[in-house]
């Protein structure tokens, strides 16, 4: 009888150990994503490469700013942008947060409807949280 056990106990031992090696510990993170999220991310944006830097036009195509930082709240969405106006080699430079929602992508470009350089300036400065 224990010899014909012997293999059905082999099978769940080794079962339960390819289990266990795959099983996560409490207190452990797993670092990185997995392939499925890759994916996600290699279709993104890269606000280094697509985003930072970038000039804003309003709809007639005049320049009002550049986009100079994106804000990720705590909540982790990229919730507005920091586009600064005005200025000269960053003297005198105006900085304000205007939601994500309010741009639209036309082509390559970044379109903030009804926007002047004057709107931009007259907005509250943004000041970062010391």
């Amino acid at each position: 009888m224990l010899k014909k056990l012997a293999p059905v106990a082999l099978a769940l031992a080794a079962a339960g150990a390819v289990g266990a090696a795959g099983a996560q510990v409490a207190g452990s993170t797993t670092v990185g994503v997995s392939v499925e999220e890759l994916r996600t991310v290699a279709v993104g944006w890269s606000a280094k490469k697509n985003i930072l830097g970038k000039t804003v036009y309003n709809e007639a195509k005049e320049k009002v700013g550049t986009v100079d930082d994106i804000i990720v709240t705590p909540d982790s969405s990229v919730s507005y942008a920091i586009v600064g106006a005005g200025g000269f080699v960053g003297l005198g430079r105006h900085n304000v947060a205007v939601p994500v929602r309010q741009f639209r992508l036309q082509g390559q470009d970044f379109v903030l409807p009804g926007a002047t350089k004057d709107a931009i300036k007259a907005l509250p400065e943004f000041q970062y949280s010391k």
